[in-house]
Parts: structure tokens; sequence; C-alpha cells
């Protein structure tokens, strides 16, 4: 999960996560929490394919590289782990929900589920809406998009935009593709938190049988 220190903190994911896992709602899992770099340019940084006109921005490809080539190995190493796509997930809110999606497209033989939470669909005039458009092909990608109704029009909209964009390429609503509006939600860390454990239970629902 990006904003790893806001996501323990704040959201309490490991605390949204034991009960789902101890009643056989979702599957035994590792969180991963990743923290920027330290300043919020940082995480404009990391977060962003691409700079904006200040020049902040434009690392998110580095920040991948970092995810694919150092880190999920070395999880993978140290734990037990299924390594696998289907097994392996990617999430985060706002910017790290743009991040998200950006990587998971980029790199779906390593991500294969994806939690696009409230995401900054604004960056760079829509670029992810044009980077899933531009899809040669639809890969086995499990997405989770959502958005808070009292996040504002543009980004509201902006999000239904992508949904509609995901869905052309394919991606079918309530099956690879969750879409989910939260009512009165708003664009801060107590909508997201709530929010959690239904995005859990839907990228990690318990197999039949436990399988």
């Amino acid at each position: 999960m990006q904003d790893g220190g806001d996501v323990f903190v704040s959201l309490r994911i490991d605390e949204i996560a034991k009960p789902l896992i101890a009643s056989e709602q979702i599957e035994p899992l590792i969180i991963v929490m990743i923290s920027i770099g330290g300043t919020l340019n940082d995480r404009f940084d990391e977060y962003t394919p691409t700079r904006d006109a200040s020049g902040k921005g434009g690392k998110a490809d580095f920040y991948g590289r970092m995810l694919v080539e150092e880190l999920k190995p070395f999880i993978d190493s140290e734990y037990r782990t299924r390594t696998d796509a289907a097994n392996t997930g990617l999430g985060g809110f706002s910017l790290g929900g743009l991040a998200s999606l950006y990587l998971g497209l980029k790199h779906p033989t390593v991500f294969g589920k994806l939690a696009v939470m409230s995401p900054s669909v604004w960056w760079d005039n829509k670029l992810i809406v044009r980077n899933v458009k531009a899809l040669a092909s639809k890969p086995a990608t499990r997405i989770w998009l959502d958005i808070g109704t009292d996040e504002g029009p543009t980004q509201v909209g902006g999000v239904k935009d992508l949904r509609d964009a995901l869905v052309k390429k394919a991606w079918i609503l309530n099956s690879d593709l969750m879409y989910f509006e939260a009512k009165g939600g708003r664009h801060d860390l107590a909508s997201f938190a709530k929010r959690t454990g239904p995005m859990l239970k839907y990228l990690f629902a318990q197999p039949p049988n436990g399988q």
C-alpha cells in the first residue's frame, strides 16, 4: 500500500484486516506499507508519471522499478508468499491510487489486484484515462475503484470517466471491476478507512473451501 504511514496509523488497515481474516471473509495476506520519501514533493514525485508545470512529479516509473525489482523480490525471499500476479496487489488513495493503477497496468504480470481509491485522475489532464484507452489489450487485472460523492464534481467526474474507459476496454462491472460510490464520502482518511474493509473483501475474498 502507498502512503504507508497514513495507511498504518490513520487507516489502521491491520486492525481492519485481522478480524476479516479471523472470520474467513478474506484470505490471510501480508500487507506491506510503503512510506513516501519524506516530503509532500517526494509524494508528488513518486506517485505521478509526468511532471507538472511547476516541475513536480514524474518519477513513478523509477518508483515502480524499485517495487518490482527490489521490494517485491525481498518480500518474496523473506516470507512465505504466493508470488504470482493473481496473488499480488497494489493499492493506495488519492495520488497513491493514481500510482497504483498506473503501475499496475504497466506491470500486469507482477500486480494482478489493484485498490484504486479516490484516485487523482485529474493529473496531467486525465493522463490515466488516456493510458487506459491506449491499452493494446486488457490484462487479467482485478480492480477496485471508488470515490466519495462529496469529493467535488471534478474528482467524481474524473473517476467516472476512468470507470467508463475501463469498461470500454472489457473490464466487467461487479466482476473484475468493482466500482463503488461512497455516499457522503469525502477526500480524507476517515472516508478512505470506511471503504477499506469492502475493498479487502472484494480483492482478497477467501476462496471456496479455503483453497
